[in-house]
């Protein structure tokens, strides 16, 4: 059951706690087991995701009405008959459900969507992906009623409280795939279910259920990035990052079972990222039944994930350890810079080429993240178009393995110079330099929106750093890319300047190095900071916590780094410590005129 222990840690921390939630979570799944079609028996549910993730600002009631009306009309789809696809019907659910919004006025007019509805059903289902909106936009927390209140609820009626759990990590996480969604409602209902028999519930509800929400957070920006992937670059770009995922769980499985597995999750991703949830949570049960029933010639580790019901087993493979390495021989890796008719294999066939060089590549090299092999497979293939044209081309691409190791060990000196910065500067002061560095780099960003990406390459550093070489390694690419593709999006609804919008868009695989290397490039203007802002930041510092004084301190340093981009350290150090100088002004009876005697931080700092 080793396999089970990722999921069972989304609840629990400790692993005799784990144990319990696993038994508790397989009892609850034990519902499932009988049921002839997972699809048909929870329709309901499925459809009450797709219209909370499309119509995100319904109320729940709404929501529940729609979704009754869609199951009404689709009731086909219940009783497939022997000549109907699944993925036919699924796609005639979402047509439905398009027009249902479009036939009704009000609902299209509540979410702005009337200029979707005047187009036709291929742009218009693009057009309603446009308005979709991550929960940045809606409060972290999912708000927990009174836990006797929530108990009472899930004694008198236990659908209700499963339902609205559904309601709202769909509205919240529009872009969250509908099978996790019905995986972590289990959770959450075993959870209630749970923690409604212990006497202390609200510390039981914090114990339990903050760690769902974590998780559901990092897999919904997972799940995210994935289908930006999809759309911002081309099929190519999306099939290599599944690939190198694929052959890192699954590294003794070969290449061409890897190869056709890349193309059917590519487009298994790309369904849920359209939002049919009803095809999504068919393809994810369609490619476990496959990959289930071929264990033997694929991965060692999901036996036990296969031994479950719907829709546990999906989550459980994706969470489940990587397949042991195999003991492999260099010579198929050297065949790629070495062999004589390198070139001819890549005119002949150039993507099933270098999708091998990607799979052999990565199968050896399973401690890196995705982004850095991204960035060897790019180094590679722009080698091969550039010697491939020469009259001795293997003198050119025998340097392969050389270029190869330098794009890592580039990578892994940027992260180890970010490490080192982070333990000799300390938390606090890391995010100063961070807020520096990055204010330079995109000084259009409001001071509150660099505070809000500092903070989470703060969090990263924090969780990262402290682990071993590799560990670290991988652990700050992989979160970089989720944390730069936040930047992306903001980017893409309000473009911040030229040289991000290169960063973002140019390459997938070097984006990090692009940011790493980005420069200022002079043009920004700031507006003067007024001695208002300055003022009503002394009024209520006192008033702040830690962390708000932390978040205002660095605010002020971003205003401070915009006002003087191109003032030394030593005076950003100095500037600091002014400010650090009015918190001993906070400890005094007489605040108020210690604050209006300090002059250090007068507004003629700025001048």
């Amino acid at each position: 059951m080793k396999t089970l222990r990722p999921i069972c840690f989304l609840v629990f921390f400790s692993y005799v706690q784990c144990q319990t939630l696993l038994r508790s979570l397989l009892a609850a799944a034990l519902c499932h087991i009988n049921s002839q079609n997972y699809l048909q028996e929870n329709l309901r549910d499925i459809a009450s995701i797709m219209v909370a993730q499309f119509l995100q600002k319904l109320t729940y009631e709404e929501v529940q009405t729609v979704a009754e009306e869609l199951v009404d009309v689709a009731e086909k789809c219940k009783i497939l008959k022997s000549h109907e696809s699944p993925s036919e019907c699924s796609h005639q659910l979402m047509t439905m459900f398009l027009e249902h919004i479009c036939n009704n006025q009000g609902k299209a007019d509540k979410q702005k969507f009337s200029d979707c509805c005047n187009i036709n059903n291929k742009a218009r289902l693009k057009c309603f992906l446009l308005y979709k909106k991550d929960d940045a936009d809606y409060s972290d927390i999912f708000q927990i009623p009174n836990p006797e209140q929530i108990c009472e609820m899930d004694k008198v009626n236990q659908v209700s409280v499963k339902e609205r759990y559904i309601y709202e990590t769909s509205r919240k996480h529009p872009f969250l795939y509908g099978p996790t969604i019905l995986t972590m409602s289990a959770c959450y209902e075993t959870a209630i279910q749970s923690c409604c028999q212990e006497e202390n519930k609200t510390e039981c509800f914090q114990i339990k259920l903050e760690p769902i929400r974590k998780y559901v957070r990092e897999i919904s920006l997972r799940h995210h990035h994935l289908c930006e992937i999809g759309i911002k670059f081309n099929h190519k770009v999306a099939k290599a990052v599944e690939l190198v995922l694929l052959t890192k769980k699954q590294p003794k499985a070969d290449f061409s079972e890897i190869a056709r597995l890349a193309v059917d999750i590519k487009n298994l991703h790309q369904t849920c990222c359209e939002g049919d949830v009803v095809a999504c949570v068919l393809g994810r049960s369609q490619l476990m039944n496959y990959t289930c029933s071929e264990q033997s010639i694929l991965s060692s580790k999901i036996s036990p994930c296969c031994a479950l019901p719907e829709p546990f087993r999906g989550e459980c493979a994706i969470n489940s350890e990587n397949d042991d390495e195999p003991d492999l021989p260099s010579l198929p890796l050297s065949r790629f810079t070495e062999d004589l008719f390198v070139c001819a294999q890549f005119s002949n066939k150039p993507d099933d080429f270098l999708q091998e060089f990607l799979y052999e590549y990565s199968r050896r090299h399973s401690e890196l993240a995705v982004p850095v092999v991204s960035r060897v497979d790019t180094v590679y293939q722009n080698l091969l178009a550039k010697c491939c044209k020469l009259e001795n081309p293997l003198e050119c691409y025998s340097h392969g393995q050389e270029m190869f190791q330098r794009v890592v060990r580039e990578s892994r000196e940027h992260v180890k110079h970010h490490c080192d910065l982070h333990e000799k500067l300390g938390d606090a002061n890391f995010h100063d330099w961070l807020i520096i560095l990055y204010t330079k780099k995109a000084p259009q960003l409001s001071a509150q929106e660099l505070v809000m990406f500092i903070k989470n390459m703060g969090t990263a550093a924090t969780k990262c750093c402290p682990l071993r070489d590799e560990q670290q390694f991988a652990c700050m690419e992989d979160s970089a890319k989720l944390i730069l593709g936040g930047l992306r999006r903001r980017h893409e609804a309000e473009p911040i300047d030229a040289g991000v919008g290169h960063c973002c868009d140019a390459s997938y695989a070097f984006r990090k190095p692009c940011f790493d290397d980005l420069q200022d490039n002079g043009t920004y203007i700031s507006p003067p900071l007024s001695c208002d802002q300055v003022i009503n930041l002394k009024e209520n510092l006192c008033k702040a916590q830690e962390e708000e004084f932390q978040t205002e301190k660095q605010k002020f340093l971003s205003n401070l780094v915009k006002q003087k981009p191109y003032a030394t350290e030593m005076q950003f150090q100095s500037m600091l410590a002014d400010f650090a100088h009015l918190v001993k002004c906070c400890q005094t009876e007489t605040s108020e005129m210690c604050f209006r005697e300090d002059v250090s931080l007068s507004p003629c700092l700025f001048s």
